[in-house]
């Protein structure tokens, strides 16, 4: 089981660990490239968290803890919350820690990111976007029980390649049906 805690400035190097011999592709798939770059420093994680985490703030930032041995093994970010339109986006979903992958902490990851967003915020959608290619991906956010909405075709330009891009979604009576099927 996994526990989702603000991000502070005493993870920055963890997740910076997690990159340091990925690839410019591999952040970018788990970023989308907008404000991280690679190589994260220091900086960037600053410019990232500024204005996070507070009440009425747009972005929240999380680590994931495994909750039996206290080791963080994962990051997520909700952000684009927005209260007038009920809705928020789950991104920057990451796990780091390598021999923590393909154990199901991805699926409680997105469960505990929607436990968030709709019993704790009371909001009416969540979405996320997953590029075609990362399969495990797909099949854990279809799991939990997101439906794509539709594919945007070379939505982004990664070194010489472009690459496609799911748009997904779940609704909140979506959630308290798959909620209800979990007890």
């Amino acid at each position: 089981m996994i526990r989702l805690e603000y991000f502070t400035k005493d993870d920055f190097q963890t997740l910076i660990d997690w990159n340091v011999n990925a690839s410019t592709s591999f952040l970018y798939q788990w970023t989308g490239g907008a404000e991280l770059t690679y190589p994260l420093t220091h900086a960037q994680l600053e410019a990232y968290l500024k204005g996070a985490n507070k009440n009425g703030a747009t972005r929240y930032i999380y680590r994931v803890v495994e909750q039996q041995t206290g080791q963080v093994i994962g990051h997520l970010q909700i952000a684009a919350v927005d209260l007038k339109q009920r809705s928020a986006r789950i991104s920057r979903v990451l796990i780091g820690e390598p021999r923590s992958r393909g154990q199901g902490y991805g699926q409680q990851m997105i469960r505990a990111a929607c436990e968030i967003i709709f019993d704790r915020w009371q909001l009416h959608k969540a979405s996320l976007g997953v590029f075609d290619f990362n399969q495990s991906a797909l099949s854990c956010y279809q799991k939990v029980g997101f439906q794509i909405d539709g594919l945007l075709r070379h939505a982004r330009k990664v070194g010489d390649d472009y690459w496609d891009l799911y748009e997904m979604s779940m609704l909140e009576d979506e959630w308290q049906a798959v909620k209800g099927d979990q007890s």
